[in-house]
């Protein structure tokens, strides 16, 4: 199993150093010492409490879908012309930009500040990691 840095998982988790070690302390995560004599910890451990503590907002106004990738956020920008529509969302940490008809922006009242939920049905999904996996 890949083993990681307490520092880097933290920052996998969304958390600070310390509440990686208050969860080493807690037995939520195994710490073990690696051949450098750092702290690490099992990187399929940090998967699993990513997506037990994983809290999503709740979706707007009963939505309901069969999409599981649902990102909700606010929207940053709107770029239009008269045909075609650029819009921008901050969803947690991550930056979602979708491109639409102008006509979608307006009847869906998108503007800057507005909550939407950015939804990803693909049968393409990348994958990419460290060369070599690590």
């Amino acid at each position: 199993m890949p083993q990681m840095r307490i520092r880097d998982a933290a920052a996998y988790l969304g958390v600070s150093d310390d509440t990686v070690r208050r969860w080493i302390d807690q037995g939520l995560l195994t710490a073990a010492t690696d051949g450098s004599g750092r702290k690490v910890v099992d990187g399929f451990e940090v998967a699993q409490v990513a997506r037990r503590h994983a809290a999503p907002p709740p979706l707007p106004g009963g939505l309901a879908s069969s999409a599981r990738n649902r990102l909700v956020g606010l929207v940053t920008d709107v770029r239009k012309d008269a045909v075609m529509a650029q819009v921008e969302l901050q969803c947690g940490p991550f930056r979602v930009v979708s491109l639409m008809s102008s006509e979608a922006v307006e009847e869906l009242g998108l503007e800057p500040g507005s909550v939407a939920v950015a939804v990803v049905k693909s049968t393409n999904v990348v994958v990419e990691t460290a060369e070599g996996g690590a």
